[in-house]
């Protein structure tokens, strides 16, 4: 299967410059060979397809621009493969037309291809002296917080808004899946506590955003009395994007933690589909709820169930699973209100709490969905 292992990179003074200049080349090409495309085909009527704009690209961007055989050559094909990936999802998947690259975002990335020269691979990662090789960077510093077995297929460059240089690394490995459990648990989805489970326990939702908002806040307003373009501007702006890091960075590895304990002590394991496009538009609750990142929990449970022989279940999204008692099935719709936590089913008298209820519900739902 295929991993990818993301590193902090160093680069000296040379290798940044080589660096960024890549990210203007790249950059470059797909905007040239995107207007190229569309030119032929508005005053052509021709429809150019990705091999004829790479070579369009070699026979005359590179003759014409001589500073483009500086940087690396894989960098500039994985530019025009990229923009032809963007011009099929328009109009395979209608996912809007391709916009043109501008210098202004402040995210760069570029891919390059591990080729082989002599039987020595192009990327190589030496573990104990903490460096990497790149194509046209030599060995770079880089941050060696887990070591893999496997064999490189490519790398992507990138650099994020606050400065800082990443390698993501894809490597073809083998994985081998953890043990079964046997076990099956519901999760409900909640703001005040971030995940509920059928089994009684609660994740608490550490509200990044909100520990961070006062500060985010004032350096914000520190940016918006600064020149634009100036030097201290763009010192302002990577203190708060600095701080975005933070929020992201803490608000994702809490995500892993939770989703690696459900998916390693579960076999099973059944949520809610919910629909946070309708959510949010309780503009009270809206802040809250992007500050969960549900979807990216969910996405988390939905590879990690692939890679480990689990199977991750969602019930529709309409099920009433806070209305019903998991003992009679009786259907309670005064728990619509959002402020009751807690109700006795005037049936069987049981008494529930109502996220621990809606669990099991969704557990239950689950389970009759894959008949077991």
């Amino acid at each position: 299967m295929y991993k990818f292992y993301k590193y902090r990179i160093y680069p000296n003074k040379i290798q940044e410059e080589v660096i960024q200049k890549t990210f203007g080349c790249v950059r470059f090409v797909y905007n040239q060979t995107l207007s190229y495309r569309k030119e032929k085909y508005n005053k052509d009527k021709v429809s150019v397809g990705r091999i004829d704009c790479n070579n369009w690209k070699n026979q005359y961007l590179k003759k014409k621009y001589p500073w483009l055989s500086e940087v690396d050559k894989f960098a500039l094909d994985n530019a025009v493969i990229n923009m032809d990936m963007a011009y099929q999802r328009f109009f395979k998947l209608n996912k809007g037309f391709p916009r043109f690259k501008t210098k202004k975002d402040f995210r760069k990335t570029y891919k390059t291809n591990c080729n082989h020269i002599n039987t020595r691979p192009t990327i190589r990662l030496d573990f104990e002296h903490k460096k990497i090789k790149l194509p046209k960077l030599g060995w770079v510093n880089v941050k060696n917080h887990r070591n893999f077995l496997g064999i490189i297929k490519s790398a992507v460059v990138s650099q994020n808004p606050s400065g800082k240089y990443f390698v993501s690394v894809l490597i073809e490995t083998e994985h081998h899946p953890l043990d079964s459990t046997g076990s099956v648990i519901g999760i409900d989805l909640g703001i005040k506590d971030l995940l509920i489970t059928s089994d009684g326990e609660k994740f608490e939702n550490i509200q990044t955003t909100k520990k961070y908002a006062d500060k985010l806040a004032k350096e914000q307003r520190k940016l918006a009395h600064k020149v634009k373009g100036s030097s201290n501007y763009n010192k302002q702006r990577i203190k708060v994007a600095r701080i975005y890091e933070k929020i992201h960075n803490t608000r994702i590895d809490n995500l892993h933690k939770i989703s690696h304990k459900l998916i390693s002590e579960n076999q099973v394991i059944v949520s809610e589909d919910l629909n946070v496009n309708d959510m949010v538009k309780n503009h009270s609750l809206a802040k809250s709820i992007y500050d969960c990142s549900w979807y990216e929990l969910t996405r988390q449970l939905s590879y990690k169930a692939n890679w480990n022989n689990r199977q991750y279940v969602k019930v529709d999204r309409y099920f009433p699973s806070s209305q019903l008692c998991h003992v009679c099935g009786y259907q309670n719709s005064d728990t619509k209100d959002l402020t009751v936590r807690d109700w006795i089913c005037p049936k069987c008298d049981t008494h529930h709490d109502r996220d621990i209820n809606a669990a099991i519900n969704i557990r239950n739902e689950g389970l009759k969905i894959l008949n077991m």
